[in-house]
């Protein structure tokens, strides 16, 4: 094979990885492979020998591999599962304000920012208005708080 094709793939597998990357969820996956290949097109531009050009990019690639895994496991390890819809209230605080009970005759309710929401207490016991609650989970369409 022509050397000067080597330097070509070599562009266009940095252009893959490169943006496969970007297009890739997770992190620094291809990216190591990217700056390998980045490595071995300079060596390929500047007429270094093919098995120079695949040692190097194996070498620079378990590198930048070895390099970024600690950074990546700590990036991912400090994403928590997206919250979404009503999950996002979970943990939340917010201020009651119709109290909450067994023996009312309206739906109790809590304000959470600038949203109302229907609630009730793990064991129905009477919260009055104005008590500040912590919401542990929802059950179908109200909240399940608990007395801060």
């Amino acid at each position: 094979m022509d050397p000067e094709i080597w330097q070509w793939i070599w562009l266009a597998a940095t252009g893959v990885f490169v943006l496969g990357e970007l297009a890739m969820a997770g992190s620094f996956f291809l990216l190591p492979f990217g700056v390998g290949t980045a490595v071995a097109t300079v060596l390929a531009f500047s007429n270094v020998s093919e098995s120079l050009q695949w040692v190097a990019f194996i070498v620079v690639s378990v590198a930048s591999l070895a390099a970024l895994r600690p950074l990546s496991k700590k990036l991912d390890s400090q994403e928590g599962a997206a919250k979404v819809g009503s999950t996002r209230l979970i943990g939340e605080i917010g201020i009651v304000t119709k109290d909450l009970g067994a023996d009312l005759t309206e739906n109790g309710s809590i304000q959470i920012g600038r949203e109302e929401w229907p609630a009730e207490t793990e064991n129905m016991e009477h919260v009055p208005t104005g008590t500040r609650v912590k919401v542990t989970h929802i059950e179908g369409t109200r909240l399940v708080v608990e007395k801060v």
